[in-house]
């Protein structure tokens, strides 16, 4: 059912709450800016309206993507709906200091300009709660640096698509194990000639097949390093 047919502002919020999944699902831009709309004119806060419509829609939108039965294009009309939602609340949620799930910087590797699975990884892990800074294509090590010092994420994430430019990952590793650094970071990386074998020998900690695993990696990364940080304290 499209929003043609439908007022939403007549829905309970359960039902409407429940159609946002569908319009997330169909990439529906504008039916999701208006619900998100709807549900804060009736008292709902930002997060909620994140954690409940978005994020559990998008949940969907990656099970699905995972599991072969939606593709990337259908995914990125997923993904721009959702962030026009965020677009809306994003000021909200920083004046209201709502929890995140936690902090990524990602880019695409020197010599690299490919960003289509970079852009949709970090789309999927805004959809999923965490804020994500993306530091665009063709990163030298020093860009990568720089970002994790201003920004001190919990997770970098590296993309390539050029089997020339795997390699470059491991340059960024040793950078980091260098200075100190690396146990600071969840390091994920991504991209079409890699594989879990790569991962592991460059010293990654996961090697991520697709935008749905990068969010489910994430997740469960986090909370280990949560964990643990609770079982040292």
């Amino acid at each position: 059912m499209s929003g043609d047919d439908l007022d939403l502002s007549s829905l309970s919020d359960d039902e409407l709450v429940r159609q946002m999944h569908d319009d997330l699902y169909d990439g529906l831009k504008e039916e999701i800016e208006e619900g998100v709309r709807i549900l804060l004119e009736r008292g709902w806060t930002p997060y909620s309206v994140l954690t409940d419509a978005l994020v559990e829609g998008m949940r969907i939108v990656g099970e699905d993507f995972r599991d072969g039965i939606l593709f990337v294009p259908e995914v990125l009309l997923s993904a721009n709906a959702m962030k026009a939602g965020m677009a809306i609340l994003r000021p909200l949620l920083a004046e209201t200091g709502a929890p995140k799930m936690g902090k990524m910087v990602i880019g695409t590797v020197k010599g690299d300009i490919h960003d289509i699975g970079k852009n949709l990884v970090g789309m999927m892990m805004e959809g999923a709660g965490f804020e994500v800074i993306d530091i665009g294509i063709n990163n030298p090590v020093e860009k990568y640096l720089e970002a994790l010092e201003e920004h001190q994420p919990d997770i970098l994430g590296m993309s390539a698509l050029l089997t020339t430019t795997m390699p470059y990952m491991k340059v960024v590793i040793d950078a980091l194990k260098e200075k100190g650094l690396r146990d600071r970071y969840i390091v994920l990386v991504g991209g079409a000639p890699l594989n879990e074998e790569f991962g592991r020998a460059i010293g990654a900690d996961a090697y991520c097949r697709d935008a749905a695993i990068t969010v489910e990696t994430a997740k469960d990364l986090m909370r280990r390093m949560h964990n643990q940080r609770v079982a040292v304290g």
